[in-house]
């Protein structure tokens, strides 16, 4: 059997276990197992594993830094608080409700990743929502589809943008200002065509307006987080790894936690998500496999050449739609290496594609597909067909908005 055929197949099958998790088992369950045939095969090199380990290496101890950091700001009382704030904001008006989602989903989703939105703010949404007496859908939906386009501003805000970063040669303070203006825009789509879509759900008054309460503050947190943000740009710009500075957020958490005997060594741990890093690795080698044996070749002659606004438009396009047919973190590794011969913008480009291109489709991403457990486990049942039409009229309109966006910084400021 070619070695051609049994990568297609190893990836095929990590991707559709990824999606169902059969039995309930883990997606490393299946991705590690995948990889170890695709090397006996010989359908990856040993040398290329080795490169890819080195190169996902500082990728996979960054988020699991990220995800010890968000848990334990999530046991310290952040995400309470953030729902405290929400209905006190809210003050009763679904409309307002939304804002504020949108305003924190965002704003976590930069900070602290995508998997903290959809873990932590999804749970916090479903519980301001239901004290208000608020329809849930709007609201609900929208944390899901900011997991995912607001995750565009840093390299820390989703694992695409990690896998990406090193490869765009660009500085963490550079990225950001070159993606401010995408993430705004797409937000700023996003949130016009969700006040349309779900308007009857926003018009209906809320059934009850119970004060919301007011906890402490978690000043901690606060502090330590927007230290931890300051930490990556000054690594960046001393040429230190941005993973050695979540590592010094969520250890300062750690000690503090440990210290007042809030956590134990188990529980920081399984906060890591140790087998969802085993699966980044995994997937790692099944794609390069694939990509070694002919689609890096057929992504590149794909690709649109330059960084004008058509050919950015283009970049963006491909990525999408690779990521709604593949899911969005192999889409990524294949279409990176290929971008990155064009420069920076054209890694930017790809990154658009594949961040808000996922909203079109469950399996666009691993974060919706989480998103969708966790509504279900809140006995909110989510519609294809709903989530299919939101994603029709969100996805082009911010994908195009967010590409011009990404083409007008780039002339602005260059690379």
């Amino acid at each position: 059997m070619p070695v051609e055929f049994v990568s297609v197949i190893a990836l095929v099958v990590v991707l559709v276990c990824a999606v169902v998790r059969p039995f309930g088992r883990s997606e490393a369950v299946f991705a590690v197992p995948a990889a170890v045939v695709v090397i006996a095969v010989g359908g990856i090199t040993l040398g290329h594993v080795r490169e890819e380990a080195e190169r996902l290496g500082p990728v996979i101890g960054f988020l699991a830094a990220v995800l010890v950091l968000a848990k334990l700001c999530d046991d310290d009382g952040l995400f309470h608080a953030c729902g405290s704030w929400m209905g006190r904001w809210a003050a009763g008006r679904p409309r307002r409700l939304l804002g504020a989602v949108f305003a924190l989903a965002s704003l976590i989703t930069a900070a602290l990743s995508l998997d903290a939105t959809v873990v932590l703010l999804t749970p916090v949404v479903f519980a301001t929502a239901a004290r208000m007496g608020a329809r849930p859908a709007p609201h609900v939906y929208a944390a899901a589809h900011l997991s995912n386009s607001a995750s565009l501003l840093l390299p820390v805000s989703n694992l695409t943008n990690l896998l990406a970063y090193t490869a765009s040669g660009l500085t963490f303070t550079r990225f950001a200002l070159l993606m401010t203006l995408p993430w705004l825009v797409a937000i700023g789509v996003e949130y016009l065509v969700f006040r349309r879509f779900f308007a009857a759900d926003l018009n209906a008054p809320a059934q009850r307006a119970e004060a919301a309460e007011q906890p402490e503050t978690p000043l901690f947190a606060l502090v330590t987080v927007a230290a931890t943000l300051v930490g990556f740009a000054v690594a960046s710009a001393l040429g230190v790894d941005p993973a050695w500075a979540a590592a010094a957020g969520a250890l300062v958490m750690v000690v503090r936690a440990f210290v007042r005997r809030r956590t134990t060594a188990g529980a920081v741990l399984r906060s890591a998500a140790p087998s969802f890093l085993a699966f980044v690795l995994a997937l790692g080698i099944v794609v390069r496999a694939v990509v070694d044996h002919g689609l890096g070749d057929a992504l590149g002659h794909l690709l649109p050449g330059g960084t004008g606004p058509v050919a950015l438009l283009g970049i963006a396009a491909l990525a999408a739609l690779l990521a709604n047919l593949i899911n969005n973190l192999p889409a990524v590794l294949a279409l990176v290496p290929a971008a990155a011969a064009a420069g920076p913008g054209a890694v930017l480009a790809v990154l658009i594609g594949v961040n808000i291109g996922p909203n079109l489709t469950y399996a666009g991403s691993l974060a919706t597909l989480l998103w969708r457990r966790i509504a279900h486990g809140h006995d909110h049942p989510i519609s294809l067909g709903k989530f299919t039409r939101l994603g029709l009229l969100t996805v082009p309109a911010a994908l195009a908005a967010s590409t011009l966006a990404l083409w007008a910084s780039l002339w602005l400021f260059g690379t």
